[in-house]
Parts: C-alpha cells; structure tokens; sequence
C-alpha cells in the first residue's frame, strides 16, 4: 500500500491497491483508518516490569523507613513539618475506622500536620 499522492482531494495515507473490491483504495496502516495500526502502541521491548532482589527491596525499605525519622531529609522532599511532635509520626490502627474526611482533617490538625 501507498499513497495515492496530492491532486487527487483525498489524503495522503497508504492505499490498499487493486481494484473491484469494496477494500481497493481504502485508507491502510495509519492509525485514524479502519484496520490500521493504533498511535504510539506500547512497545514490548520495554522493561515495564523490573525484576529485583528480595533482600534489595528489604533494603529499601528499611533504608526508607530510617529516612523517614530525619527530619532534614524529609524537609529535603518538601514536607513542611514544624508542628509534628516527632519524626516518624506513627499513629494507632483506630485511625482506619474513621469514614469521615472532616473527623480526618480533625484528627491531622491535632496531630500538628496542618499548613
């Protein structure tokens, strides 16, 4: 298939050749014709999934976790933390029961994690 060219008030997409067919003349391969390719399709040599040591990703999160309790290193990412008593703010499992985003935003200006 290719293109008819310009001069003929058509556009300029891959044709399917021959003719006394419904199919001959018929737009090919571009994403917007029917039976064409799709736009930007995902490509399968991609690495979308990473395979990585057990013990690297215990690593990691432990390594994470210890971060979390330096307060220079979280106020490195951004977070604003000059009202919270102290670094990692751990909270009881009674806080998942609560269903109400005003009992929640409550709860966090108690705990000093408001601005």
């Amino acid at each position: 298939a290719e293109s008819w060219g310009t001069g003929r008030a058509v556009a300029r997409v891959p044709r399917a050749p021959g003719g006394g067919t419904h199919r001959a003349g018929q737009g090919a391969f571009g994403n917007m014709c029917r039976g064409g390719g799709m736009f930007s399709p995902t490509k399968t040599w991609r690495r979308w999934h990473r395979c990585v040591n057990v013990t690297q990703k215990r690593h990691a999160v432990a390594t994470a976790l210890a971060a979390s309790s330096l307060p220079p290193l979280v106020m490195a990412r951004g977070h604003r933390i000059g009202e919270v008593s102290e670094l990692p703010l751990v909270v009881s499992d009674g806080l998942e029961s609560i269903t109400k985003t005003k009992q929640a935003v409550e709860i966090l200006k108690k705990l000093g994690c408001t601005e």
